[in-house]
């Protein structure tokens, strides 16, 4: 089992869900988070006083698929969320050791 942990622009989140379930993915969670890359934030004008934007805002999507997914995933992650522009944000794919669904008892990939 892998955890795919996808920051990606916010507008982007609705298409991304949807691409997730269009490749059979039934659950996942979604955090708001600020940070920055490349992008290093911007500059703002505010009544009249120029101010730095350090941290950008984006959004976090973690999904917890069978490793065979993985790819499929991956694929429609980035179909989803690329603008072509700077920001468009990162995935990351990690080892998952052990799922328990809570209610159920079940382990490991019956519990995802």
């Amino acid at each position: 089992m892998k955890q795919i942990t996808a920051v990606i622009k916010p507008f982007k989140l609705e298409e991304v869900r949807e691409a997730l379930a269009d490749v059979g993915v039934t659950g996942l969670t979604v955090t708001e988070v600020k940070g920055f890359g490349r992008q290093k934030g911007h500059t703002e004008l505010y009544r009249g006083a120029e101010y730095v934007v350090d941290f950008l805002p984006k959004v976090k999507i973690e999904v917890v698929v069978k490793t065979a997914d993985v790819d499929r995933c991956l694929e429609a992650i980035v179909k989803a969320a690329k603008t072509g522009k700077i920001g468009d944000g990162k995935i990351f794919v990690t080892a998952v050791e052990q799922v328990v669904r809570i209610r159920t008892g079940e382990t490991d990939e019956q519990a995802i």
